[in-house]
């Protein structure tokens, strides 16, 4: 229970691919994040990824008109039913190819699905009661000769528009109709991309990839479609038996055609009955006439001639048209006129996807290129949200002290932070010229320091942010590691082609130190945790060996450790007396500091697991030989510890035992390569793997998806690759709450679930929440407390500290033991986060560190992550009230002087009204 984590965000990844969404009420931007599916709420200013997780990346989504449902389509062909109320997936539907398009009808009753040239209409759920599969095949219509690409219903969800790669858009009704058969509508050059309806109307726009925007008139109103009989399927007679004569037989076939002819004779007459007149067919029969064509290509600036449609989004209320491009331009239009409003660039990418909310003012961009993700609104020209994640793989990660804020590095140059409670990125340095390789924060939270193989080591002010200092060492050195002390006055860097490591003041900005010794690319460093050796560095290299430094007082002064391996990772134990060491045999190795021991090894190589890429020559043996672990960090205690490397498994070890404890599996994308632990069968021929096959397009400029042999990230100049997956850096929060990894996938956040635990401290057999509440009400507080505790249940505690009067509180927690102080110190703290008895709250924890401060400073390990929690969440209570009090501030200002202006002219009016009684009292006398 104590490891039971779950996943709980992604971070660091906005958008990759695939359609964007608005909810109903045009509050919350839905985006597919490789297989996984991010909900921004823009409201409220958080950003959440359902629990749902595919087997390949999403790339189609829909949204139900209610808002209830999402339809989700992964690469391939694979359709996820997912509830947006209970965040799961209710059912899967296989497809078996790529799908372009799903669309809701306006209705809710049916979804429709372009795959290759065909159109599946399916039931939607939920409507009829006792209904087991959700997707229930209504129609079928394939009258396109290419593969379909986009569709659009019309308001009254009887007519379907359905566009194809063979420049033509065709119309289909859902039931039969007098007036309306199948219509096929020309006129484009090029592969059409979008088609929309008019509201409450037949008029269609259509778009091709050219440019080429055509509008089109209806000739009927959709009233005017007159619904015919549905045809009856005949049931086909069974044949005769072979026990029957042959009499018989002829005589069943006789009466079989004298009942076919007789059936077809009453066809033709009801239909001649049925059969309107000439007038009246003429003017409900349905043709569609273009009225205009326009060409919007023509608007994008010269530079880019070339550019082509990409995306388009039409709000039917306002007849706005939002147009995308290749360039990363877009253009808004007023239809039918299409008269120009707005153009904007927002990149040089392609914009894959384009949305519009319910009322049209907020346009959702993303740019798969960039992985960007934009929301605009175009009437005050301003940026709703603006998110972007790292352009390559992040490379390392740290949490602020107080977890509330999380610094990455990546290999795009880029420094960002995020915030763990909103999910966004609030601050992107581009300072760096290079890939950055470590990051780390002060031991005060007001700047972070970072390290990149441009030669640069950057301080960046969390206040200001901005970059106040930057360090260079005399001779250009591409930096692989980074370490600032505990108390953060000084910083080390470690060489990746120079095997030196620098240390500089942060007050003065000047080197200090070089400590020469290491025969190899220094990969990892840090500095003893504790403040009583605060000066004790312990570095590893390829060189095999593990050193310990006296890097402040002594120098180059150090104690060298050989290694069994090139050593890779080395972390401190949190309290200063032990090191961790991952080398490269997939080992990691425990040394005492002080006389240099090895005090213990967990051998983790058939942990990390084989995982096959698609292209291995190499048998899984072989292929697990080069894994190892890469990262490590310990728990708060001490007494475990979390390891990854190259593998998708993350696993927790206890330290002292040298035993597995638990097994996390990051991802199970099979877009990545070396998901699988074995080679898919089906791909093995006699000739070899279909997979090593080059495949070159010569349209494409010869394109090869094979990698070169040793690259793990695939090639990123070309448009399909398969990165392979990989944990780049991990590490626990300081509350121990979370941990956090950087990964292929991007920053993955898992969360100890305390709703679904229940973990007894110190239970005994009276111990009831009956006996609780007898207890409270006979004003035992202090006993009620430690009753309530002793069941660890959330809302009991929650009950009995709500019912305590703050003027009971000092003596409630006077005689409370130390043990339930630590957990009624933690229930505060998580409690405080979403509690909106605010100072009631304060007034429990300022008796509690008033009473039992001195008593809790240093009595345990676990003490500071609960401190640090408790940190956090009134850091982020600050905040939130500052936030409001600078938004009300001139709202009270401005009331409190209509007040007093009202109060004056009140004021007056009552003399007014004196001096009036005071002459008519006079006249009167």
């Amino acid at each position: 229970m104590k490891f039971a984590y779950k996943f709980s965000n992604l971070l660091g990844t906005v958008y990759r691919k695939g359609d964007l969404l608005f909810s109903p009420d045009g509050n919350s931007v839905i985006s597919p994040v490789g297989n996984r599916i991010t909900v921004y709420d823009l409201k409220n200013n958080k950003a959440s990824t359902l629990p749902v997780e595919s087997r390949f990346n999403f790339t189609t989504l829909e949204l139900s008109p209610n808002g209830s449902t999402l339809v989700a389509v992964n690469e391939e062909g694979e359709a996820h039913l997912i509830s947006m109320i209970s965040r799961t997936t209710i059912h899967k539907y296989r497809f078996r190819r790529p799908v372009c398009c799903v669309k809701f009808s306006p209705d809710g009753r049916y979804i429709a699905a372009c795959k290759e040239n065909n159109v599946f209409v399916f039931r939607a759920p939920g409507l009829q009661f006792g209904e087991f599969n959700p997707f229930i095949m209504e129609r079928v219509f394939h009258a396109a000769c290419d593969d379909t690409t986009c569709i659009d219903w019309s308001s009254d969800s009887r007519i379907l528009a359905v566009g194809s790669k063979d420049m033509s858009v065709k119309l289909y009704s859902m039931e039969k109709l007098v007036n309306f058969k199948v219509y096929s509508l020309g006129s484009h050059s090029d592969v059409v991309v979008a088609c929309f309806f008019e509201k409450n109307s037949l008029d269609l726009t259509t778009i091709s990839s050219n440019g080429h925007l055509c509008v089109w008139e209806c000739s009927i109103e959709p009233d005017a479609l007159r619904p015919g009989e549905q045809p009856q399927r005949k049931k086909k007679k069974k044949k005769a038996k072979d026990s029957e004569s042959e009499d018989d037989i002829d005589t069943s076939k006789g009466e079989e055609t004298m009942l076919k002819a007789q059936e077809r004779l009453e066809e033709i007459e009801r239909e001649e009955d049925e059969e309107p007149s000439s007038e009246d067919t003429k003017q409900d029969k349905l043709f569609y006439k273009r009225l205009a064509r326009h060409y919007l290509c023509d608007l994008v600036r010269e530079d880019a001639r070339h550019a082509s449609l990409t995306a388009a989004a039409y709000h039917k209320d306002t007849h706005i048209l939002v147009t995308g491009f290749s360039n990363g331009a877009f253009f808004l239009h007023e239809l039918p006129e299409v008269n120009l409003i707005h153009s904007l660039s927002i990149s040089d990418q392609q914009i894959s996807s384009i949305a519009l909310n319910n009322t049209g003012d907020w346009i959702a961009l993303g740019c798969s290129g960039h992985g960007q993700l934009l929301v605009w609104e175009w009437q005050s020209e301003t940026y709703v949200m603006k998110q972007q994640g790292h352009f390559n793989n992040m490379s390392c990660l740290k949490y602020s002290p107080d977890g509330q804020y999380i610094v990455t590095g990546g290999e795009d140059g880029k420094v960002k932070l995020w915030n763990t409670g909103t999910g966004f990125c609030f601050v992107t340095y581009n300072e760096h010229t290079s890939g950055v390789t470590a990051v780390d924060f002060s031991a005060s939270g007001k700047f972070i320091v970072s390290a990149s193989l441009d030669g640069t080591i950057r301080a960046y002010d969390m206040m200001r942010y901005r970059n106040f200092r930057t360090f260079t060492s005399p001779r250009p050195v591409q930096f692989a590691c980074i370490a600032l002390d505990p108390s953060s006055e000084f910083v080390a860097a470690g060489g990746q082609d120079v095997f030196e490591i620098y240390l500089w003041s942060m007050k003065i900005g000047r080197l200090v130190e070089v400590l020469s010794g290491h025969e190899g690319p220094v990969v990892s460093i840090c500095f003893c945790p504790t403040l009583t050796n605060s000066s004790v560095l312990a570095s590893v290299s390829w060189d095999k060996t593990l050193r310990i430094w006296n890097a402040i007082e002594s120098g180059s002064s150090h104690e060298t450790i050989l290694l069994t391996s090139d050593g890779l990772f080395v972390t401190f134990n949190p309290n200063g007396e032990e090191v961790a060491v991952a080398t490269l045999d997939a080992q990691i190795s425990f040394f005492n500091v002080k006389n240099s021991m090895q005090t213990g090894s967990i051998e983790g190589r058939n942990d990390l697991g084989s995982g096959r890429a698609d292209t291995d020559l190499v048998t899984s043996k072989k292929s697990l030989q080069g894994k190892a672990f890469t990262c490590l960090c310990y728990a708060a205690d001490g007494s475990c510890i979390l390891a990854g490397g190259h593998s998708k498994n993350v696993c927790i070890y206890n330290v002292k035992e040298g035993i597995l404890i638990k097994k996390f599996e990051i991802t199970q994308n099979r877009s990545f390569d070396a998901v699988d632990d074995f080679i898919n069968r089906r791909k093995m021929t006699e000739f070899g793997n279909k997979n090593l096959i080059e495949e070159r397009d010569e349209l494409e400029g010869g394109n090869v998806t094979l990698r070169l042999p040793g690259a793990r990230k695939g090639d990123m100049a070309s448009r399909a690759f398969k990165p392979e997956v990989r944990v780049y850096h991990l590490q626990f929060s300081p509350t121990g709450q979370a941990w956090t990894a950087a990964t292929t996938e991007g920053l993955l956040i898992y969360a100890l679930d305390m709703g679904i635990l229940f973990d007894p401290f110190e239970l005994e057999l009276g111990v009831t929440p009956e006996a609780v509440r007898k207890t409270l009400l006979n004003g035992e507080n202090t006993e009620a407390l430690m009753m309530a505790i002793k069941l660890n249940d959330a809302a009991l505690i929650q009950e009995v500290i709500e019912n305590v009067s703050p003027q009971e509180v000092d003596l409630a927690i006077q005689t409370l033991p130390q043990p339930y102080v630590q957990r009624s110190l933690k229930f505060l703290a998580t409690a405080l986060e979403s509690s909106h008895h605010v100072e009631f709250y304060l007034i429990w924890i300022q008796a509690m560190l008033t009473i039992h401060g001195p008593k809790l400073h240093g009595s345990d390990a676990n003490v500071m992550p609960i401190l640090l929690a408790l940190q956090k969440n009134l850091t982020r209570k600050y905040d939130d009230l500052s936030k409001i009090c600078d938004f009300n501030k001139y709202t009270l200002k401005y009331l409190d002087r209509v007040s007093q202006l009202k109060a004056a002219v009140k004021g007056g009016e009552e003399e007014d009204d004196l001096g009036m009684d005071y002459e008519i009292t006079d006249e009167a006398t």
